[in-house]
């Protein structure tokens, strides 16, 4: 069996969240027990000099011809390959910039498709793994064209739909008999999301709870409907974390060393307080609108709190703003791969207030990193962190999503923070878990192999 994986990012090549750091980690996986290649975009910001030239072709969407050219890189015994097209790769960032997303995205990412499609037919590839909206044509281009290919469609965030003008219909190549309620059509336009729902041979999200939650109204993001008529063909699979970028915390004295420096750095002068941290993209389902009003009251605990991250920019201005104002508290803005891993380290807790979570893989990082997951109990979370069962993924949890048992969670694990030898034999106990991805991956072979 060989399995070609596709996303619109990938880890270190590209990156803005979760979607990358799957995209590297899960064939890595894989790769233990099938043959497993990736693809992505060759975006402008990329460095390719070392990248080397494997094939050139061209494809068409409504009679207009697009060259294509395509690099391959061999790393990790994985080989990548980067799609080189016109509009697919003339940007500085993957989906928009400070004027928000690109106006050709849609077209943009079709490209992709299509390239993804005549690779993998060269590559005489049997199944095609397609992760979130940016890929989701390949099934229904797939189905068109009668091609033996099988797809399997992760969806990792159902709030991200690929929404579009009807008038994007032609100019994709999609004939107007998809444009239907059970096709693309969503509410006068176009949803590309829907491709890969309807037309995959299996769906999956990242994690079982998640799975279960968006075949409802409340996060369903208006396709619960649409969710329910293939839920037959859905399976939650909780993803994991790649041991080799995130290795687990062997010398517990490093931690104490890297809090202190981190301290220093981000001018907290209490530092022997408990460390509170959250490295998330600043959005409103990251739960920032709850952690802003409990400021507060946050500020007067004994404790020091650290965010990094980006997105919004109301966020942005706000949390800067009030850095300035507490103390005890530190705002980083932008994103930076190495500061990440030091925050996690330096951490006593991690803050993940979610309004939902397909999964998260930050509360994983935070484990291996000898710190403690304080999560809103959805999606993935509640999958991944339990506060009374003795099972693999120990930290605070909280049901009710509002700031007096936000409020609460954090009260337990500063009362945690003071029982020294409960909350270390907690950590060691997260410290001998697996949470890497090498279950998740015989969870998808097994996916892979019911499918062809």
């Amino acid at each position: 069996m060989s399995v070609l994986f596709a996303a619109s990012e990938i880890f270190p090549y590209a990156k803005t969240g979760g979607l990358a750091d799957v995209a590297y980690s899960l064939p890595l996986a894989l790769a233990k027990y099938t043959a497993v290649s990736r693809v992505m975009p060759l975006y402008d910001f990329m460095p390719f000099e070392n990248f080397l030239f494997y094939d050139n072709f061209t494809i068409t969407l409504d009679a207009e011809h697009y060259g294509i050219t395509i690099y391959t890189k061999k790393e990790d015994g994985i080989v990548t390959y980067f799609v080189k097209a016109p509009y697919l790769s003339q940007t500085q960032h993957i989906y928009g910039d400070e004027n928000g997303d690109y106006k050709n995205n849609a077209l943009r990412f079709s490209i992709f498709c299509m390239a993804i499609i005549e690779l993998g037919l060269r590559l005489n590839t049997k199944l095609i793994h397609l992760n979130d909206w940016h890929t989701a044509l390949v099934a229904l281009y797939i189905k068109e064209h009668s091609l033996n290919i099988k797809t399997v469609f992760t969806i990792h965030n159902l709030a991200y739909q690929g929404i579009f003008d009807k008038s994007y219909l032609r100019m994709l190549g999609i004939e107007s008999q998809y444009f239907t309620m059970e096709g693309l059509e969503f509410y006068a336009k176009i949803n590309l999301l829907k491709a890969g729902i309807a037309y995959s041979d299996a769906i999956t999200t990242v994690s079982p709870s998640y799975a279960r939650e968006i075949l409802t109204e409340q996060f369903g993001c208006g396709l619960n409907g649409f969710l329910q008529i293939y839920k037959e063909k859905l399976t939650g699979i909780l993803n994991g974390i790649d041991y080799e970028v995130f290795q687990p915390l062997q010398d517990r004295s490093q931690k104490k060393k890297a809090k202190s420096k981190f301290c220093k750095k981000f001018g907290f002068k209490k530092r022997e307080r408990p460390l509170f941290v959250m490295v998330s993209r600043l959005v409103a389902q990251k739960g920032i609108d709850l952690l802003v009003a409990s400021l507060q009251q946050l500020q007067e605990k004994n404790m020091n709190i650290f965010i990094l991250g980006e997105g919004d920019k109301k966020y942005t201005r706000l949390l800067s703003k009030l850095a300035k104002k507490y103390e005890n508290f530190s705002f980083y803005q932008g994103y930076d791969e190495a500061l990440s891993h030091q925050t996690y380290l330096a951490s006593d807790f991690l803050l993940m207030p979610s309004l939902f979570e397909p999964c998260g893989l930050n509360q994983f990082i935070a484990m291996n990193y000898a710190s403690l997951p304080v999560v809103h109990e959805v999606g993935g979370l509640r999958d991944s962190v339990h506060e009374t069962k003795a099972v693999c993924g120990r930290g605070i949890t909280y049901t009710e999503q509002n700031q007096k048992e936000f409020m609460y969670a954090v009260q337990r694990a500063l009362e945690l923070y003071k029982q020294k030898k409960k909350m270390n034999e907690i950590i060691n106990f997260n410290l001998s878990c697996d949470f890497s991805f090498d279950k998740s991956a015989k969870k998808y072979l097994q996916l892979y192999m019911s499918v062809l």
